[in-house]
C-alpha cells in the first residue's frame, strides 16, 4: 500500500477528491498526513476523513530554506512513499526537493510547458489560446518544469474568464491526480528525475 502525504494551502478541492478516491477498499493507497503552510481551509477535508495534520506557518521562519526544514522533518515523522502538492501555493527549497525527488507530484492547471508559474490559467487567457489543460508532474528544482506524468487538454471558450475557465479544469486536474496516484501505487507508473 502506497503511503502519500498532501501538502496544501487552499481549499483541497484536489485534496479531497483524493480522500474520497483513498477510502475505497480498492485504491492501492492511503493518505497518511496532510501538512499546509498556513492555516488553510482544506484542513477541514483531513479532519473530517480521520487524517492526521500538521501546519508549518511560511511566515514564522526566517527564510525558506528555514521552513523547507521544519516542513521535512514534518515530512520524516510520516516516512510517506509518494508526496503530493494539492494546491501549495510555496515553492520548496531545493534542499527539500533534492532529499525527495523524484517523490513529489504536483497538479498544474496548464498543458506543461505551456504556461507555468503560478497564474497559469490567467497567462492562458491573456496569450489568447483556444486550448490549455491540466498537467500532473514531478516536481523539480525549477517552476513546473519536471517530468510530466499526465496531462490533458482543455478548451479556452470565447467567453472564459479566469474563474470559469479554472474551476473547468479543477475536474480533469482531480481525475488525473487520482489516476497518477493509482498507476505509482500499481507499480503502472514509474517516478523519474
Amino acid at each position: 500500500m502506497l503511503t502519500v502525504a498532501v501538502l496544501i494551502s487552499g481549499t483541497g478541492s484536489n485534496l479531497r477528491a483524493l480522500l474520497e478516491a483513498a477510502r475505497h477498499p480498492d485504491f492501492p493507497a492511503r493518505i497518511v498526513v496532510v501538512g499546509a503552510d498556513r492555516d488553510a481551509e482544506g484542513l477541514a477535508h483531513a479532519e473530517e476523513f480521520g487524517i492526521p495534520s500538521f501546519t508549518v506557518p511560511f511566515r514564522a521562519f526566517a527564510d525558506r530554506e528555514s521552513w523547507g526544514a521544519e516542513l521535512g522533518h514534518r515530512l520524516d515523522a510520516w516516512s510517506p512513499d509518494l508526496i503530493v502538492l494539492s494546491g501549495l501555493m510555496r515553492l520548496l527549497p531545493a534542499s527539500l526537493v533534492a532529499r525527495y525527488t523524484p517523490q513529489i507530484i504536483n497538479t498544474h492547471p496548464a498543458y506543461l510547458p505551456e504556461f507555468p508559474g503560478a497564474h497559469g490559467v490567467r497567462d492562458a487567457l491573456a496569450a489568447g489560446v483556444t486550448q490549455t489543460g491540466a498537467s500532473v508532474i514531478v516536481v523539480d528544482d525549477g517552476i513546473d518544469s519536471g517530468p510530466i506524468l499526465a496531462q490533458e487538454r482543455v478548451p479556452v471558450l470565447p467567453d472564459d474568464t479566469e474563474n470559469t475557465l479554472h474551476e473547468r479544469i479543477k475536474p480533469v486536474e482531480r481525475r488525473l491526480l487520482i489516476d497518477v496516484v493509482r498507476r505509482i501505487a500499481t507499480g503502472d507508473l514509474a517516478l523519474t528525475h
